[in-house]
């Protein structure tokens, strides 16, 4: 009873993964979620139907999902380094944040977003560690 106290300030408390969808497909379309996602169900014949059939067997995709409606669909503050460990319906959000209006989206703030994850990614990956203990510059 405790935890589902602590869990009703959530936007996601409640809320099932077809409405949450259909709420955030609604604004912004399923090409603006393929695009900051990069998830295929919402690209290749996307319908609200075949996307919750997927995430529902698919947890990653499923918790990036959420965490995209939390910070861009509600537009919550980013949480705190303990609550970011959690899966999203499990976070807590702190009584003075209340959810605000959907983030302005478009296709060229979703191509710079990829563009630093590839960046990041690629300098993370230049000094990786093999099984010898010596890393491996690429």
């Amino acid at each position: 009873m405790n935890d589902e106290i602590n869990y009703t300030n959530n936007p996601l408390h409640g809320l099932g993964l077809q409405e949450l969808l259909t709420q955030i497909v609604d604004h912004y379309g399923f090409e603006i979620l393929y695009a900051y996602l990069n998830i295929n169900c919402f690209k290749t014949n996307p319908s609200i139907e075949s996307s919750v059939k997927f995430l529902k067997k698919t947890e990653w995709a499923r918790e990036k999902v959420e965490i995209f409606y939390l910070y861009k669909f509600k537009n919550l503050p980013r949480v705190s380094s303990e609550q970011f460990e959690l899966p999203p319906r499990k976070r807590i959000i702190p009584e003075g944040q209340t959810p605000r209006e959907p983030a302005e989206l478009s296709m060229e703030d979703a191509e710079r977003v990829r563009e630093k994850q590839a960046q990041k990614a690629a300098e993370h990956g230049k000094t990786k560690r093999y099984g010898n203990g010596k890393p491996d510059r690429f």
